[in-house]
């Protein structure tokens, strides 16, 4: 094991960032839901803003821990608003699945994407991106599904960089993702990974209550205004 907590992991890994504290440009999102905790203590220490982007693992039927793709959400309006939807060819051939199949999980997650996107915003708007450095955290990343169309999704808003900050990620997928964004920080690639929850003493499932709590926390704390 190598972290206590999500808030233990995110404390270890804003110490990594520690370059892009205090900056005006950074905004840190999270990826509900155990992203969150995690993106929580990085923009805590980093003294930047933090939102979330909504993501979803597009699970093989049957298999649903074994990702066929992913979808993100970007809510607003638009040509960059709805989401953005990745496909893992691979997976695809050698399962045999239909483009059926995938359009059907497909809904069922975009319903899922809209529920937690009204939970966790209401009327709250997305952050403009254009121009900034976006960091976007996760608890971890075994496959890296939902990352992917993360950075999809991001890069449609124009921002000046993208930055990957995870505790802990299998090896493989952290030199994959390093090559589709501008910075990346795995602070920890053990190997063998097996999975993401191997390397926490305590990794409970995130809950609704808890990613609205820790937002509006984030939000009654404004980051100090950086002098230039």
């Amino acid at each position: 094991m190598l972290f206590k907590n999500r808030t233990a992991a995110g404390q270890f890994l804003a110490g990594e960032l520690a370059d892009y504290a205090n900056r005006s440009d950074v905004i840190v999102l999270g990826l509900p839901r155990g992203g969150v905790p995690v993106a929580f203590e990085v923009a805590k220490a980093l003294n930047a803003p933090l939102d979330v982007l909504v993501a979803r693992k597009l699970g093989v039927p049957e298999q649903e821990e074994l990702a066929m793709g992913a979808l993100a959400k970007l809510p607003g309006i638009g040509p960059a608003s709805g989401s953005v939807r990745i496909i893992n060819e691979y997976i695809v051939n050698q399962a045999n699945i239909s483009d059926e199949t995938i359009a059907r999980v497909a809904v069922q997650e975009e319903r899922e994407l809209e529920r937690r996107e009204q939970l966790y915003r209401g009327d709250r708007p997305f952050p403009d991106l254009r121009g900034r450095t976006v960091i976007l955290v996760d608890d971890g990343l075994a496959t890296g599904a939902t990352m992917w169309a993360a950075v999809a999704a991001v890069r449609r808003e124009q921002p000046a960089r993208i930055v990957i900050a995870v505790p802990v990620a299998a090896t493989e997928t952290c030199q994959e993702l390093a090559q589709a964004v501008d910075d990346i920080v795995c602070a920890a690639t053990p190997s063998p990974f097996y999975s993401v929850g191997l390397w926490y003493e305590d990794f409970p499932q995130t809950t609704d209550d808890e990613v609205r709590d820790l937002l509006a926390k984030a939000t009654n704390h404004q980051p100090l205004k950086v002098l230039s």
